[in-house]
């Protein structure tokens, strides 16, 4: 079954947030755990606040040319635990690694 272009946009958005939730939160970690490309990562990432998800990047202390990692800060309506228990299955849907 494909998924339209609104659900596989809403389910790259979690995914993602979940991703970053866990520890895969900078964009060429995300890359390498989805095979997905460099501008639809950074999009996605730019995109979560269209769902009141509030992603921000820490830069790392003394680091220079935004070298750092993005933290979820709060999520919303979204209930993260729900997009936790659904993770593989969103990734399976995405065709994510």
């Amino acid at each position: 079954m494909s998924l339209s272009k609104t659900k596989s946009s809403f389910y790259r958005r979690l995914y993602v947030a979940h991703l970053i939730e866990q520890g895969v939160a900078s964009v060429p970690a995300l890359m390498e755990a989805t095979g997905m490309p460099r501008r639809t990562a950074q999009d996605t990432i730019a995109s979560l606040g269209e769902l009141d998800i509030e992603c921000v990047f820490e830069k790392g202390d003394g680091e220079r040319h935004n070298i750092g990692h993005y933290t979820i800060k709060q999520w919303g309506a979204i209930d993260p635990q729900w997009v936790a228990s659904n993770a593989e299955r969103l990734g399976q849907a995405l065709g994510y690694r």
